[in-house]
C-alpha cells in the first residue's frame, strides 16, 4: 500500500504537527533581504530595477553628485563667441584700411545693391538705428527691470553698454576716415547706426527674457537688428563693410554683457524663488 504523510507520521509515533512557516517567507518583501523567498538577489548586488539603481546627492534626493558644471563651460563659450567677433573685427579694419582685396569686394557689392529698393521701404529700415528710436527702447527695458525686479546692475550694465557706442565708434570713425558710399565726406566705418540698434534691441532682449514665459525678445531684437543693418546698405547710407563691423565689434561687448548680467539674473531669480516660497509657507 502507498505510504502517506498520515501514515508516516503514525508510524514514527509523533501526533500531527501544524505546518511550520518556511524560512524567509514572511519577509519576503523586507527590503534587502537575502533569504530564501526575498525577491532580492542573495549575492548582494543591488537589484536591476529604477529604484534600485539610482544615486542620491548629498542631501538625501535623488540626482547626480557631484553636480554637473554648467557655468564654467558657458563662460568658456562666451569668451570663445567674444573672441571670435574681435578677431572677425580686427580682420575687417585691417582690410578697410589696407584698401585690401576684402574693400575692393565690399565697394562692388555696395555699388550693385544700392538704392535697388525704393527709399520708401528702406528709410525706415534705416530709422530704427536713429537716436529717436533705439535708445528709448532700451530705457523703457531697463525702467521695466528696475520696477520689476530691482534689478540694478543688469539695467546699469545695459545703459553702459550703450554709453560704449559713442566713445568707441566716434574714435575710430575719425582714425580710419573712411568715404562714404553717396554721401560726401569721411568717418562712415564702423557704422554708428547699426551698433545703436544692436545694442539697444539685443540689451533690452536680454534685460526681459527672464520676465517672459516664451523666447520672443531675442528673436525679435535679432530681426531688428539685421534690418536696420538691410536698410542702412540699400539706402546707400553705409557700406556692407561698415554694417558688418559694427556687428563683430558690439557681438563682443554684448557677449561681456551676457556675462556680467548672469550672475544678477540667477541671484535675483533665486531670490524670487525663496520669497515666493517663504511666502506660501508662511
Amino acid at each position: 500500500m502507498r505510504e502517506t504523510p498520515a501514515s508516516r507520521e503514525t508510524a514514527g509515533g509523533a501526533g500531527p504537527e501544524p505546518p511550520q512557516p518556511r524560512p524567509g517567507r514572511a519577509i519576503a518583501h523586507t527590503a534587502g533581504a537575502s533569504r530564501s523567498g526575498t525577491p532580492h538577489r542573495s549575492d548582494g548586488r543591488p537589484p536591476h530595477t529604477p529604484r534600485g539603481a539610482r544615486q542620491t546627492g548629498p542631501a538625501g534626493r535623488t540626482g547626480t553628485t557631484p553636480p554637473v558644471p554648467v557655468r564654467p563651460a558657458s563662460r568658456r563659450s562666451r569668451a570663445a563667441v567674444a573672441a571670435v567677433c574681435g578677431a572677425l573685427f580686427a580682420l575687417i579694419t585691417w582690410q578697410v584700411v589696407a584698401h585690401g582685396p576684402l574693400r575692393d569686394a565690399d565697394e562692388r557689392l555696395g555699388r550693385a545693391v544700392f538704392r535697388v529698393v525704393p527709399d520708401a521701404l528702406t528709410q525706415p529700415l534705416a530709422d530704427l538705428g536713429g537716436m529717436a528710436v533705439a535708445p528709448p527702447v532700451l530705457a523703457l527695458a531697463a525702467g521695466w527691470v528696475l520696477w520689476r525686479g530691482r534689478e540694478w546692475l543688469r539695467a546699469g550694465a545695459a545703459l553702459l553698454a550703450m554709453a560704449a557706442v559713442p566713445a568707441l565708434v566716434a574714435p575710430l570713425k575719425l582714425l580710419i576716415a573712411r568715404p562714404g558710399p553717396l554721401e560726401p565726406g569721411t568717418g562712415w566705418y564702423p557704422s554708428g547706426h547699426t551698433a545703436t540698434a544692436m545694442v539697444a534691441y539685443v540689451a533690452a532682449a536680454m534685460l526681459i527674457s527672464p520676465y517672459t514665459r516664451r523666447r520672443w525678445p531675442m528673436p525679435v531684437a535679432v530681426v531688428l537688428t539685421v534690418a536696420t543693418g538691410i536698410g542702412l546698405v540699400l539706402r546707400g547710407y553705409h557700406w556692407p563693410l561698415d554694417v558688418l563691423g559694427s556687428w563683430c565689434l558690439f557681438g563682443a561687448v554684448l557677449v561681456v554683457l551676457g556675462s556680467l548680467g548672469s550672475g544678477s539674473a540667477g541671484v535675483s531669480s533665486s531670490g524670487r524663488r525663496r520669497s515666493s516660497s517663504r511666502t506660501r509657507t508662511g
